[in-house]
């Protein structure tokens, strides 16, 4: 299994995006975590394509972008454009979902499906073969800083049992409250590609992802 660190660009200096970008990924990181707030399924805002699309010309980092918006299946092109790999929606946010991650599949880019921390696996019954990745929110969505959830570990666990009982290779992402403290307790309960921001950006950005991903690769070598 591959570990993967997708650093939050959330909790960056909003005034150096670019330089706090290329610390983490002079550090090795893989992955960029591009939170999308549309102001009604979240109460707070954040960047759109525009943004994104900037970001791109100046990093080769797979963009992972978490669409937390009311029917993001509108605006998937602006973002397939901007330069996203990846596109996560919420099951919460969308009313036809099977619909929704074919259209992203479509556009050659890998889907994501990401879940509240209240709601249950079971709506990922039918369609968990179409997801690339499944995000499992571990804080409420919406604020960056806020406490990891502690029942999120067992939801985890549980996720990765499933995946594994269907013979699949899903992604489990995690995102909310992950830091360099707790994160070897949620690799172990089974996720692998880990979502953090202020966990990096508070302080040296370049020195915490490589903390990072020095747990994680540990915990690779030993699986």
């Amino acid at each position: 299994m591959q570990y993967i660190l997708s650093p939050s660009l959330l909790a960056a200096d909003t005034g150096r995006l670019a330089e706090e970008v290329e610390k983490v990924e002079k550090a090795g990181a893989q992955y960029l975590h591009l939170d999308v707030m549309d102001g009604h399924f979240v109460p707070n805002f954040s960047f759109g394509p525009p943004a994104i699309a900037s970001l791109r010309k100046r990093s080769s980092l797979v963009f992972d972008v978490h669409l937390m918006v009311e029917e993001p299946r509108r605006y998937l092109e602006d973002f397939a454009k901007a330069g996203a790999d990846i596109i996560t929606v919420h099951a919460e946010a969308v009313t036809h979902l099977d619909r929704t991650l074919y259209a992203i599949r479509e556009m050659g880019l890998k889907a994501g499906v990401a879940l509240n921390p209240a709601t249950p696996l079971c709506v990922l019954d039918w369609i968990l073969p179409l997801a690339d990745m499944v995000l499992l929110m571990t804080v409420n969505p919406g604020f960056g800083g806020q406490a990891y959830i502690p029942y999120c570990d067992e939801k985890i666990r549980a996720l990765r049992s499933l995946i594994q009982a269907r013979g699949l290779q899903t992604d489990i992402e995690v995102d909310g409250g992950i830091t360099l403290q707790n994160v070897q307790n949620v690799l172990d309960a089974g996720a692998n590609v880990i979502v953090s921001g202020s966990g990096v950006f508070r302080g040296d950005a370049g020195a915490n992802a490589a903390a990072f991903l020095d747990i994680m690769r540990k915990q690779e070598a030993r699986s």
